[in-house]
Formats: C-alpha cells, sequence, structure tokens
C-alpha cells in the first residue's frame, strides 16, 4: 500500500468488492495471525480463530466507519473479542508463545525490560507467563504488534492514559517477581521447535 489515502479508498472498494477485501486479507493477515498465535500458543488454533476473525470482519465490512485509529486496530479488536471468547469457552489461561521471545522488539522506553531479555530470558519467560492475562496481552501489542498506547487502549477498550499505567505496572510486576525466581531452581523450559509451517510468515525485526 503506497499511501494512507490508497488505503482509505481500498477499505472503501472492500465494503462492496470482495476482491478489494481480499487485497487488505493479504495485507494483515500475517499480522493478525502472529498476534492469536501468541495469544494461544498452537498453529492449529490460531490458524482457525485467523479465519474466523477475517470472516467476521468481511461480514462486517459494509458497517466500518472510520474512527481516526488505523484499519488495523479494527481487525485486532475482532481478534481480541474472539481470542477472549476462546479461552472462556476452553476455560483455558491465556499464555505467551514463547519460542519467538527473542524476536521481541523492546524500545528505548524499556531499558530494564530490554536488558532483562538480554541476560535471562528463561526467568523472564517464566515471570511474563505468570501475569494476569490482559498484562500478557498488552506485552504483545506492545513489544511485538509495535502498537502505540492509543493503538492498544482502542483494542483492549481502554483509555491511553489506562493503558499507560497498566503497561508500567506490568513493568514493575516483573521487575519484582524477576529476584525472587531467580533466587529459586528453575526449571528448564522445553525447547519449541518452527511453529510457522503453514500459509502464514512471521515477522521479523527490521
Amino acid at each position: 500500500m503506497s499511501s494512507p489515502e490508497d488505503e482509505k479508498a481500498l477499505i472503501e472498494r472492500a465494503k462492496e468488492d470482495k476482491d478489494a477485501f481480499g487485497q487488505l486479507y493479504e495485507l494483515y493477515v500475517d499480522r493478525i495471525y502472529n498476534y492469536v498465535y501468541y495469544r494461544t500458543g498452537n498453529v492449529a488454533d490460531a490458524e482457525d480463530l485467523t479465519a474466523k476473525i477475517f470472516v467476521r470482519a468481511m461480514k462486517h465490512m459494509p458497517r466500518y466507519q472510520d474512527q481516526g485509529v488505523p484499519f488495523s486496530a479494527w481487525l485486532y479488536r475482532i481478534a481480541h473479542n474472539l481470542v477472549a471468547n476462546w479461552h472462556r469457552d476452553h476455560s483455558r489461561r491465556q499464555i505467551v508463545a514463547l519460542d519467538d521471545i527473542t524476536h521481541w522488539h523492546v524500545g528505548d522506553e524499556s531499558p530494564e525490560f530490554a536488558t532483562q531479555l538480554m541476560e535471562d530470558k528463561a526467568s523472564l519467560l517464566s515471570s511474563i507467563r505468570r501475569l494476569p492475562a490482559d498484562r500478557q496481552e498488552l506485552l504483545i501489542l506492545k513489544f511485538v504488534e509495535r502498537l502505540s498506547n492509543a493503538e492498544i487502549g482502542d483494542i483492549m477498550g481502554r483509555s491511553e492514559g489506562a493503558i499507560k499505567s497498566l503497561y508500567h505496572r506490568t513493568l514493575l510486576s516483573l521487575r519484582d517477581d524477576l529476584p525472587e525466581r531467580n533466587g529459586r531452581p528453575q526449571s528448564a523450559e522445553p525447547v519449541k521447535t518452527s511453529l510457522f509451517q503453514r500459509p502464514f510468515s512471521r515477522r521479523r525485526p527490521e
């Protein structure tokens, strides 16, 4: 997509034209799949849910209205709701898929988190998995999807200020939890092979 104006025109066409919606699908399917995979932890469920997300998006496309946030935020919000329903229906605790954490993008605003990510991934991963589901999702949206606080707030149904506060509380919680866990013997995490073997691609940091 060459410009935001081009994307807006494509979105308008997609309200009536399935081929145009197919172009939007190609633009966003890998990002949405990555998000769902990180929320579910396995390929089969991620593929199934990703398909359902785009079916729902196509169904509701004629009623889509630009609310001043990227189109992707609308797709993420659909994904957020479907994944939440999936976890509730299956009585599952939401988890982070751990094998790709080395590719998380941590900016300058989180130097302590970046340092811990480099120094002791096993302890950090264990601590992340102990977090409540909403904080795990926040980390995924922040460090995997690289979304802004405003975009994350739109997806999670919270204000930008609430997301900023939750983000800082999450980092403080991890900081406090890590020394405690580092003082106890840690069981080794099982090694996982690459799970992206189907028609989706893993996005790499630039």
